[in-house]
C-alpha cells in the first residue's frame, strides 16, 4: 500500500516537467508565460490528491524546494530573497501554501458532508 513519502517521492520525481516546458520555450517566452504554464501545468500533478494527506514540515519544505529551485533556473539567481521578491511580484504561492489552503478547503468541505460517517470521521 503506498504511503504519503512514496507519494511525495513520486510527486518530486515530477521535477522533470517544469524543466521539459522551460527546455521547449526556453528564452523566448517571458517569464510570465513560463510561470503561467508551471501553474496550470505542474502544480496541479505535483499537489495532486495531498489536500488528503498530513504532510510534515519537511514533506512541505521538499515541494517548495522544487519550485524555489525552478525559479532560481528561471530568473538565472541563486538567491532566495530575489526568488521570494519574483513569486511576490508574480502572485505565485509556493506549495506548502497551497497545500494549505487546500487541505483547510478539503477539510470543511469533509466536516460539513452530510453523510454521517464523513462527519463522525472529521472528529477524529
Amino acid at each position: 500500500m503506498p504511503t504519503i513519502h512514496m507519494t511525495i517521492n513520486y510527486a518530486l520525481s515530477l521535477d522533470s516537467s517544469p524543466i521539459a516546458i522551460f527546455g521547449r520555450v526556453g528564452r523566448i517566452a517571458s517569464e510570465e508565460v513560463v510561470i503561467h504554464l508551471i501553474v496550470t501545468k505542474c502544480l496541479p500533478v505535483l499537489l495532486y490528491g495531498l489536500e488528503a494527506c498530513q504532510l510534515r514540515k519537511s514533506d512541505l519544505n521538499s515541494l517548495d524546494f522544487v519550485v524555489n529551485r525552478f525559479f532560481m533556473k528561471l530568473f538565472q539567481t541563486s538567491n532566495i530573497d530575489i526568488v521570494k521578491c519574483c513569486q511576490s511580484h508574480f502572485c505565485f504561492d509556493l506549495p506548502s501554501v497551497v497545500h494549505d489552503k487546500r487541505a483547510r478547503k478539503f477539510d470543511l468541505r469533509y466536516r460539513d458532508h452530510s453523510n454521517p460517517f464523513c462527519r463522525m470521521i472529521s472528529h477524529l
